[in-house]
């Protein structure tokens, strides 16, 4: 068997939790290693907003741990990183914005509790746009996060600043969110791994906003799929406290594998707008390498996909529930403490009651249509974004040699948010370019095994060059 000779920083979450309980390595010495990997990349990346004043007392504490011999959870000594609009208990959580600087929460959101629970140790904070609300990842109050394959890219948003520090090495295992894009779009700009579980799996208690709530999601980001099956059987299950996640769900941990030949179809367009050929070709070749492993595999068509383009009703559907929420915070604050996106948000008009209903019937329709396809097959494979990169700042995206909107860097992964189906974004392949290109598993609700199995499968035989940006 090769040698691991990677650097600690760039172990998996599920390495760390090994060597530590085998006493190979310390806590401590992981911590520190990426405090270091932070202290020596970040000025460049800018992705973490805060470092956590207790990660190295926590470690202290793991390493006593264990050499008493004490019971170990299965994430033990292991450091993570949350995005800066999830509750930290007495670590700054500031939402992108001038107007919570300084904010510190008394308790931990659900999501940080259970990972603690498990032995993990919070070691920072990642930045985010303002209020969590875009696909870049700057803010007034911390700036700008940049892309560690490529400076002058953008690691997406609205978690860029965690996808930024898993590809870097600053963290083994992160905290996101997703509203239309925001786990997904920046694993894939960043080359990471990152689950969108089903619809209230993993409680959104302690994460603000929470409005739109019916379209939140949170959920895990790592290097490897193994990682974000670890971290979603620690994650998964109600709480009591947040009623989209209920007792009576049918959790699936994913932490098995889906037994048997299943039954998987791949779709690059129509349905989800324009796409990037090299992107389409990563997809095809993800679809083929699974048929060469024995499963059923064919191209699909989804006609409600077709009919009912997502992107042309969300933005009705989602404007008019996040705008009280906006206009709320920035009530009675200076014009200085108010970046663009919000200005932005709270300058659309209302939409019209009868477009706002016929938006909600045309999500109907489109859960409805999924449903039918989940019929017949296990799984789909589609692309996540439109594009392999994007610059910072941009205000259109060009595919196929024709401008686009910026909106339809979400137009294949909207469709799971308003569906609340569960996807997984994985890498399988480098564009000519020498950027990384990922793939969108797509499952029935409650499937996550089923998907992240799948995505383990792509990745024991993805052949990519450069793993890890070169920073």
């Amino acid at each position: 068997m090769q040698k691991n000779t990677n650097p600690i920083y760039y172990q998996d979450a599920t390495r760390l939790a090994e060597l530590i309980r085998n006493r190979e390595i310390s806590p401590v010495e992981v911590v520190k290693a990426h405090l270091d990997r932070i202290e020596a990349v970040d000025p460049q990346v800018n992705a973490i907003v805060t470092v956590a004043d207790t990660a190295m007392k926590a470690a202290r504490e793991a390493e006593a741990a264990v050499l008493r011999g004490d019971q170990l959870g299965p994430l033990h000594g292991v450091p993570f990183t949350a995005k800066d609009s999830i509750d930290t208990a007495d670590v700054l959580t500031q939402r992108g914005s001038p107007i919570f600087k300084g904010r510190k929460p008394e308790k931990d959101a659900t999501s940080v509790a259970r990972l603690k629970k498990a032995g993990g140790i919070l070691l920072a904070k990642t930045n985010l746009p303002e209020f969590s609300y875009w696909i870049e990842s700057e803010n007034l109050l911390s700036g700008r996060t940049n892309n560690p394959w490529d400076l002058n890219l953008s690691p997406g948003g609205s978690s860029g600043g965690e996808s930024a520090a898993v590809a870097a090495g600053m963290s083994p295992l992160g905290l996101a969110t997703d509203l239309a894009i925001s786990v997904r779009g920046p694993a894939a700009l960043t080359g990471v791994a990152g689950l969108k579980a089903t619809h209230g799996s993993i409680p959104m208690t302690g994460i603000w906003p929470r409005a739109p709530r019916r379209f939140w999601h949170v959920g895990p980001m790592a290097r490897t799929v193994r990682d974000l099956k670890l971290a979603y059987s620690v994650l998964a299950g109600p709480d009591g406290q947040d009623g989209f996640s209920s007792s009576t769900m049918r959790f699936d941990a994913g932490v098995g594998g889906a037994a048997g030949r299943l039954r998987i179809g791949w779709l690059v367009e129509p349905g989800f707008g324009a796409i990037d050929p090299e992107i389409g070709s990563a997809v095809e070749a993800a679809a083929d390498a699974l048929k060469q492993l024995g499963h059923i595999v064919e191209p699909v068509r989804l006609p409600a996909l077709e009919r009912e383009f997502a992107l042309d009703y969300y933005v009705k559907q989602h404007i008019m529930e996040i705008k009280p929420a906006m206009a709320e915070a920035v009530a009675g604050r200076s014009e200085d403490e108010i970046f663009k996106m919000a200005r932005t948000v709270l300058s659309f008009p209302d939409t019209a009651m009868n477009d706002f209903i016929a938006a909600e019937q045309a999500s109907e329709r489109l859960r409805d249509g999924y449903a039918e396809y989940f019929q017949k097959y296990d799984a789909m494979i589609t692309p996540v974004l439109p594009v392999i990169g994007h610059g910072h700042n941009i205000e259109d995206i060009e595919v196929k040699g024709e401008k686009e909107s910026i909106f339809l860097l979400q137009g294949a992964t909207v469709p799971l948010n308003i569906t609340g189906l569960p996807g997984v974004s994985v890498r399988f392949g480098t564009s000519k370019s020498g950027l990384p290109i990922n793939v969108q598993i797509v499952g029935s609700w409650l499937a996550e095994s089923t998907i992240l199995h799948i995505a383990s499968l792509l990745e024991e035989v993805r052949t990519v060059p450069g793993l890890y940006p070169g920073i």
